[in-house]
């Protein structure tokens, strides 16, 4: 609950003088509006200006930011005392320095008195403050003014992806990610907006009835990815208006400090806020070319089993936060965007949580055909991740992705047998979560395509090939030109190229029923991609 108007704790200093602690919110107030005072800022501290959340006030000034955190109890989180506010302060840097770095530079006793405070000054400390470098408000990708691209999400999901890989796993002995402490949020969101709203939206029971059934599918699930290590220390809030676009570099910021709950969740709960922010924002594009380039990056393809839950969960959690501010708003004129915005949150979670059918489509080509362009053209335009030979093959390795496979023998017999076999174990998980499987091998050989379309039989979904070529000289240029190029994952040389020309099984007449031909002269035609991918 929220406490006001505690009165002030008096600590007993050397000198023998009482020292008023921030204690209340009308103290709070007061220490801020002394610290928006120019004659505070003596040493710099120019075009201050106050931002504030529910929880903190954050005063910009000169070209740092100073984040102060409101003496509250709100169940959740506690920064009542100034201890507490301390090692809040301490935490918040520590969480926040493994994304921004260069964000979060340290943390500044608040000195003097609430009437004449100094940052880092002489006396007794009242209050503590995140020392941050300033950065412009707007440049929150929250703000519709920010040009959101696919250049810039792939930035994100590289370095949200890394972020993921590094952070500490949960132990075995703690109860974070169990299907118990899943499940209780989910459920507190439709108590809480019926207890604020009634039981007279349809949708609150369609949704919550889908989310009782998929934790009941999914509780096998849940207890792998606890045993799997997927139960990190994350951010656990990464929604668009906590990444600011600093020197046109997307930065993660404001990680959840204050309970360890909340951020002590799987991965794919993390990346689920970010996900239905941008479904929320119509940009299923981006939705599908984020996952492209961070389970490349991860490989956590099996994340994507509970990808749908936990996008539904995050939905309702901003359902919940506007149900919430519209009990607050007392005028009609005033309620009815807050009103409009919890309609909209409670429309993209029944939408969410809609049947899904995933697919499974293969390229087939030679090196330099262009099957990773198309691929990768395909993702956005359809809700679908990309599965890379030349990447799940070093990853069997256990090299980098951008190394030069061929001296670890990548190329055997042996290895690309196990490099098809592991293609073919990710795509029929990625089916089986209703997302469509683009696998990008060359698929040269006929047994190779023949198992691919058992298993899209096996799962009852749809099966295309998509079938790339282009002229020889091109295919030999493409090779040269992109050999130790930034990105490059192939190792194909020109070689290679004239040894799969002369060894590749031709398509089928089966197989060419369900293919689509692409070539230089021949666009991709999405549209026939897409009706077979209905049947």
């Amino acid at each position: 609950m929220l406490l006001y108007g505690l009165s002030p704790r008096l600590f007993v200093v050397s000198a023998g003088n009482p020292v008023v602690t921030i204690e209340s919110l009308e103290q709070h107030e007061a220490l801020i509006d002394a610290l928006m005072d120019e004659a505070c800022w003596r040493g710099g501290g120019t075009s201050r200006q106050r931002i504030d959340t529910h929880i903190s006030t954050v005063i910009l000034a000169g070209d740092l930011a100073y984040k102060i955190k409101k003496p509250l109890d709100l169940g959740f989180l506690d920064f009542l005392s100034l201890e507490k506010r301390r090692l809040a302060c301490d935490e918040e840097l520590r969480l926040n320095r493994r994304l921004a770095p260069r964000i979060y530079l340290g943390v500044s006793a608040v000195t003097g008195s609430i009437a004449s405070p100094a940052i880092d000054g002489p006396g007794d400390v009242i209050d503590w403050a995140v020392r941050m470098r300033r950065f412009d408000p707007d440049a929150v990708l929250s703000n519709p003014a920010i040009a959101l691209d696919r250049a810039l999400i792939a930035g994100l999901a590289h370095s949200v992806g890394y972020f993921h890989i590094a952070a500490e796993a949960a132990g075995p002995a703690s109860s974070f990610g169990s299907p118990d402490a899943v499940a209780g949020p989910m459920r507190d969101n439709f108590r809480q907006i019926r207890e604020l709203r009634g039981d007279d939206d349809s949708r609150l029971g369609t949704v919550q009835a889908w989310t009782d059934t998929a934790l009941a599918a999914c509780d096998a699930a849940l207890i792998d990815r606890r045993r799997a290590g997927q139960i990190k220390e994350c951010h656990g809030d990464l929604h668009l208006g906590n990444i600011a676009l600093i020197d046109a570099v997307p930065v993660v910021f404001d990680a959840i400090e204050f309970n360890p709950a909340l951020r002590w969740i799987d991965t794919v709960n993390d990346v689920a806020f970010l996900t239905m922010d941008l479904h929320h924002r119509a940009r299923a594009e981006l939705v599908y070319a984020f996952l492209d380039g961070y389970l490349q990056v991860t490989g956590d393809y099996a994340g994507l089993t509970l990808l749908q839950l936990y996008e539904v969960y995050r939905a309702m959690v901003r359902a919940k936060i506007a149900a919430i501010r519209c009990a607050q708003i007392d005028d009609d004129a005033s309620r009815r965007p807050v009103e409009a915005e919890l309609a909209s949150y409670l429309d993209l979670a029944d939408a969410l949580c809609r049947p899904r059918t995933g697919a499974i489509v293969i390229t087939h080509g030679v090196s330099g055909s262009g099957k990773s362009h198309q691929a990768a053209r395909i993702v956005g335009e359809l809700p679908a991740v990309r599965l890379r030979s030349d990447v799940e093959r070093k990853r069997l390795l256990g090299i980098a992705a951008d190394a030069d496979a061929t001296a670890h023998g990548a190329y055997t017999d042996d290895l690309n047998d196990r490099t098809y076999e592991r293609l073919g174990e990710l795509a029929a998980g990625v089916a089986a979560a209703g997302y469509i499987a683009i696998v990008d091998a060359t698929f040269l050989r006929r047994r190779y395509r023949a198992r691919f379309a058992e298993l899209a039989r096996e799962h009852d979904v749809p099966f295309a090939i998509l079938d790339v070529d282009a002229p020889l000289d091109t295919l030999r240029q493409r090779i040269l030109g992109r050999r130790g190029s930034a990105g490059n994952v192939s190792d194909a040389d020109l070689q290679v190229l004239e040894l799969q020309r002369r060894e590749r099984d031709p398509l089928t007449a089966a197989e060419r029923a369900v293919g689509v031909p692409v070539t230089p002269q021949t666009p991709l035609d999405i549209d026939r991609l897409r009706e077979l991918l209905r049947r």
